[in-house]
């Protein structure tokens, strides 16, 4: 599919400096694209990244680029994807009702405008809402309530009990309600706490593949409207997450702990159990969460702290030999006069 420059920018409502009629073919990022494709920038810090590249450029209104052709539009990057997807032309997914070879328990209810493929499970008693998607081999345990335009990838996993709100996506193997880890040691073993809890997720959240979202003991382990959950992350027993929290790949959460809105948790990130992170706080990479984090805190390192104590920590290691060479050169000063 081809467009003109003068096109594209009627599409997305944007500004052209440049030529009309120049062809588009193709849409690329800004490290690849050639010179019938459109790319984007989103800021002045990657300018220098355009010296070279002959494609055309969607860019930030207030941008100058005068070497090459442009589109200003608000938001580079929401008009690049548009611009790829029409390119692109990918069919629009429509319901593919339910495979035969399906296994839906009889007393579950589904919902209007259904997909649901091969070897998917739906248990006894299950609630699906309209439009649901569930994948190959997924499967949804007994009690489960699911809303609107829920998406179960293939191989995803959901306990009996848990309650799904609408446009939640589930991407695969990503296992949702499993027993906490709860062990009490009695009479010389580990004795299991039944886990009698249950999983509730929010609308409009992503859980990302491979990521475990463990039952509560007794009550709900609850992740909190708008939340994106990157793959690999572990999420233990009555951990409430709050709304619109972006917690990135590997990092755990320890069980009874929580997050209040708008946090940020980053990659490898340990939270120990029964901590609290305030809203709008940014956990930084690897660090450990040992203690309550006032809300709009900045925390790296481990034990995590604020983030300018800790760089003045990381500025002072890196110094440390110089330090140490020093403090041995006083030291023998001072034996030195001692001794004289």
């Amino acid at each position: 599919m081809t467009m003109t420059l003068g096109e594209l920018a009627e599409l997305v409502g944007g500004e052209l400096i440049g030529r009309a009629d120049r062809v588009i073919e193709g849409a690329q990022p800004v490290t690849c694209a050639g010179e019938r494709d459109i790319t984007f920038i989103d800021g002045p810090k990657h300018l220098d990244k355009m010296p070279g590249c002959p494609a055309a450029v969607f860019v930030p209104r207030g941008i100058e680029l005068p070497s090459h052709d442009v589109i200003k539009v608000a938001d580079p990057l929401s008009a690049f994807v548009m611009i790829l997807q029409k390119i692109q032309d990918r069919p629009v997914e429509r319901p593919t009702g339910i495979s035969p070879q399906a296994a839906i328990d009889a007393t579950a209810a589904v919902g209007d405008e259904p997909s649901i493929h091969a070897f998917a499970t739906i248990g006894a008693g299950c609630k699906i809402g309209a439009r649901c998607r569930i994948h190959a081999g997924a499967v949804v345990g007994a009690g489960c309530t699911l809303g609107d335009d829920v998406t179960l990838h293939p191989h995803a996993v959901l306990y009996p009990g848990c309650v799904i709100g609408s446009r939640v996506s589930i991407h695969a193997h990503a296992v949702v309600g499993a027993d906490g880890f709860g062990y009490r040691f009695q009479n010389g073993r580990h004795e299991k706490v039944p886990q009698l809890g249950y999983v509730e997720i929010e609308d409009d959240v992503e859980i990302g593949a491979n990521t475990t979202i463990d039952r509560g003991t007794f009550g709900p382990t609850r992740i909190g409207q708008g939340t994106k959950i990157d793959n690999l992350v572990m999420i233990a027993h009555n951990v409430r997450i709050g709304r619109h929290n972006i917690v990135v790949s590997q990092a755990g959460f320890a069980g009874s702990s929580g997050t209040g809105d708008y946090v940020v948790v980053a990659g490898q990130v340990g939270v120990v159990g029964h901590v609290f992170i305030g809203d709008r706080s940014v956990i930084g990479g690897q660090a450990a969460v040992t203690k309550d984090v006032a809300p709009d805190s900045r925390m790296l390192g481990s034990p995590a702290t604020g983030e300018r104590d800790q760089k003045r920590i990381l500025m002072s290691l890196h110094h440390l030999p110089e330090i140490r060479k020093e403090l041995r050169e006083l030291q023998d000063r001072i034996g030195r006069k001692e001794a004289a």
